[in-house]
């Protein structure tokens, strides 16, 4: 065990103290973790409506061709 009763063990102990105190004093840190977190899913839902309407329009789109493809149409002799 790090004995605290040494020059580094004392410094040690009072930069924790610090760190803590200003962590535990520091209410806007939380509230800024959250808004990154809300404005993340929202980003990522957008992404995924978008993903999803563009796999619907290449689905669509693919269907026509199949649909086409066959009829003929061409004038190939």
């Amino acid at each position: 065990m790090f004995p605290f009763n040494t020059p580094q063990g004392l410094y040690l102990e009072a930069l924790l103290r610090t760190r803590v105190h200003r962590a535990r004093t520091a209410p806007t840190r939380g509230a800024s973790a959250v808004e990154w977190v809300i404005i993340t899913a929202i980003i990522a839902g957008v992404a995924m409506a978008l993903a999803l309407l563009i796999k619907q329009l290449v689905e669509d789109k693919s269907n026509e061709i199949k649909g086409e493809f066959g009829k003929g149409g061409g004038n190939a002799k």
